[in-house]
């Protein structure tokens, strides 16, 4: 799917919270081959002081992106997929929020359109952070939250990776709502509400999936 030359193993996880690692693949130059790499979540911009923002940058907005001080550089030049079989998103309720799983209708894996960085302002050495693009939901996601991640169809791929190409007006094109139609959303345990509980059962069903009304 991915078109990677090597697949370094890493260990499954069921419940990944910020400023812990993610698998993305990145390219680094052009006509480079593709890279899997895991990437800390939450973007530290080049010139920041400290690298605690990049708790506050999990997410971008699509919409601003390529103009935000901490996101514009990146965008033009380093751009990745980071990896994943789906996300949570909580829904108020009248009993407080509900976790649901989402997931493509088929279950299997996707890529989420990212930025990464390097940062090297620390005594720890450089590290290497990204964020996750978000947009507007599709008819599904909607009903659970008010964003949702920008999902890249495979097509896209090749063109979001491309380190020269800053084109925005080719990019922006690709950051819109995946299609509900081919995705699926379910109430799942609050066990995935505290990220010390990284296990399978964090994704097991509670309840009946959501339908599109």
């Amino acid at each position: 799917m991915l078109g990677l030359a090597n697949v370094p193993d890493f260990p499954p996880r069921f419940n990944v919270a910020p400023t812990q690692q993610v698998a993305a693949v990145r390219v680094l130059t052009q006509g480079g081959d593709r890279q899997l790499e895991l990437l800390r979540w939450g973007l530290v911009p080049f010139w920041a002081k400290d690298i605690k923002i990049g708790s506050r940058m999990i997410n971008a907005r699509s919409e601003t992106v390529a103009s935000k001080p901490a996101f514009r550089a990146a965008f033009k030049r380093r751009r990745c997929l980071v990896l994943a079989d789906g996300f949570y998103e909580w829904r108020r309720t009248p009993d407080g929020k509900q976790p649901y799983y989402i997931t493509l209708e088929h279950g299997g894996p996707f890529a989420i359109a990212g930025l990464w960085e390097r940062w090297d302002k620390g005594e720890e050495g450089p590290v290497e952070t990204c964020t996750l693009l978000t947009t507007t939901p599709n008819p599904l996601v909607e009903q659970v939250h008010n964003r949702m991640p920008v999902i890249l169809e495979p097509d896209d791929y090749d063109l979001w990776l491309d380190p020269e190409l800053q084109d925005r007006a080719r990019l922006e094109p690709l950051l819109r709502a995946f299609p509900a139609e081919q995705m699926m959303a379910v109430p799942v345990s609050t066990l995935v509400n505290s990220p010390r509980n990284d296990r399978p059962d964090c994704q097991l069903p509670v309840g009946e999936p959501l339908v599109v009304e």
